[in-house]
């Protein structure tokens, strides 16, 4: 798996082949990554179910000013650190090793233009994660939340967040919220 786009074109990240993650493939990435490029600069990140962490990579490869890694995989974690230090991107970059939950709560008053949402696929979280996000302010206007899913299962709306694009890819769903 290679970093598709920005300054850190076509190196290579570790961490993909941990057993219990589900990389996103290079296409969907690039897909999604075109639709959201003109919000990626300077913006603040959120990689909830990190995994290999390279959605948050590709974001700070883009532009974006800060990434925040969070999962609950010792594996996926030490996989995420070793490559902030081979890209050297520890100043753009914070990683926890925590219960997705705990993350949000430990980011009171913060607010982010990007949230990646790729949880197990088993996981019914997401209109958890939505409504908790919305509940307490975590999201700047205009700001996506980018969710990978395998079925086609959520809500058209919350409160001011609407699907802003959605996409079918082999057996999995991206939906792109936006808040208006």
């Amino acid at each position: 798996m290679k970093i598709i786009s920005g300054f850190l074109k076509g190196r290579k990240v570790d961490g993909y082949t941990i057993p219990g993650t589900r990389p996103t493939m290079d296409r969907v990435k690039e897909s999604v990554f075109g639709m959201i490029q003109n919000d990626i600069h300077d913006s603040i990140v959120l990689d909830l179910f990190a995994g290999s962490g390279s959605l948050g990579i590709e974001a700070i490869s883009n532009g974006a000013k800060k990434a925040y890694f969070v999962d609950h995989n010792r594996k996926c974690i030490e996989g995420i650190n070793r490559n902030i230090k081979e890209f050297d991107i520890s100043s753009y970059s914070e990683v926890l090793c925590c219960d997705y939950m705990e993350a949000l709560k430990s980011f009171h008053n913060m607010k982010f233009n990007i949230i990646f949402l790729d949880p197990p696929y088993a996981s019914r979280d997401i209109p958890k994660i939505i409504e908790y996000l919305l509940q307490n302010d975590m999201l700047e206007e205009d700001s996506k939340i980018i969710c990978e899913i395998s079925d086609i299962s959520l809500k058209k709306e919350y409160d001011n967040l609407s699907i802003w694009k959605e996409k079918k890819y082999s057996d999995k769903y991206v939906v792109i919220y936006r808040k208006y």
